[in-house]
């Protein structure tokens, strides 16, 4: 718990993978929120230019910015390519949303030294995060 708000506190920039245009969908609400509590967002997202008035990149490699975090949401099953392409970037922490969770992709970032969160919201997290701060 400490390392993952002590992960959040020195966080700079977020690429949301998966991340969708339209509002209805969480990912488009976690990454707003993200937006708007400071982080500097990066959509992931090969059907899209744009997302939330950011550049959207086709995938991890493609991002001209430094990640700090790998926010995913995609199918449990989709997770092991993105989590070999963080690994080789180099990222610190390798997040996955709310009902995913990969073993095979969780053991190849450790192993790497990568923190991995799974099965958790960024979102809920980080509110819950701040409604302790005060």
């Amino acid at each position: 718990m400490q390392k993952i708000e002590q992960i959040l506190t020195l966080t700079k920039n977020i690429a949301v993978v998966g991340i969708s245009k339209n509002p209805e969908k969480a990912s488009y609400r976690v990454a707003e929120y993200l937006k708007q509590v400071g982080y500097k967002v990066i959509p992931v997202n090969p059907n899209y230019n744009e997302v939330l008035s950011e550049k959207c990149y086709p995938d991890l490699s493609s991002v001209d910015v430094p990640i700090d975090i790998v926010d995913v949401f995609r199918k449990s099953e989709d997770v092991l390519p993105i989590a070999k392409e963080a690994a080789l970037l180099g990222i610190k922490c390798f997040w996955m949303q709310l009902g995913i969770k990969n073993e095979e992709a969780r053991k190849l970032l450790e192993d790497k030294g990568i923190t991995v969160i799974e099965d958790t919201c960024i979102k809920i997290f980080h509110s819950q995060m701040k409604g302790r701060d005060k």
